[in-house]
């Protein structure tokens, strides 16, 4: 039974775009953990092609959105609490650039609030993904023209991770784009052909 509620985040465009990355991502033996799964849409598309499906959801509306779709889903803080490893671990994060004086203090606000710069809840991603994270395993990570891409690559590069274009969209005034993000488990130099 699909749960809806005015305080979940519809699927929309970018819900579509990591959706679709996702299904093109995902293998028979991941085990997949949905960080903010809002409406559960993109989780609950991927139930029957991994070994695992888990999603987490600050906001208790979402959480029951998650559960009314067949997804196990935690009331959590982005991943607190969570053990891992996951092989794939997806997020589509709160993006919009939001002034203090812009927020609406509402559950619904969750989804979208992303701090003055629409990156303050990606770097709190960004520095606990890796506890979680299986050693060949990767995310995938929605942000928009609007969050500043770049700062994006630059932030998970600077903590050691390999950072791929997955896909890409425009949408009205921004450009959607997912990210496909590892580790760099040889930064010696020497697999890329390189002598440091």
């Amino acid at each position: 039974m699909e749960y809806q509620h005015d305080q979940v985040y519809e699927p929309a465009e970018d819900t579509f775009l990591l959706r679709d990355a996702a299904l093109a991502e995902v293998r028979p033996d991941d085990r997949v953990l949905e960080v903010g799964c809002g409406s559960g849409a993109v989780s609950a598309a991927l139930l029957g092609r991994a070994a695992s499906v888990a999603a987490t959801d600050i906001n208790p509306h979402a959480v029951g959105a998650g559960r009314g779709r067949g997804v196990e889903t935690v009331r959590t803080d982005l991943m607190a609490g969570v053990r891992g490893p996951f092989d794939l671990v997806l997020f589509n994060p709160p993006y919009l650039p939001t002034q203090p004086e812009e927020r609406i203090d509402d559950w619904l606000e969750y989804a979208l609030d992303g701090g003055p710069t629409g990156r303050a809840t990606i770097e709190r991603f960004a520095a606990d993904v890796g506890r979680v994270l299986a050693p060949f395993g990767r995310v995938l990570l929605l942000v928009s023209s609007l969050t500043g891409p770049d700062e994006v690559r630059k932030l998970f590069t600077d903590l050691g991770y390999i950072v791929l274009l997955a896909a890409e969209e425009r949408v009205e005034d921004e450009d959607l784009l997912v990210l496909r993000i590892s580790r760099d488990l040889c930064r010696c130099g020497r697999c890329a052909g390189r002598d440091d």
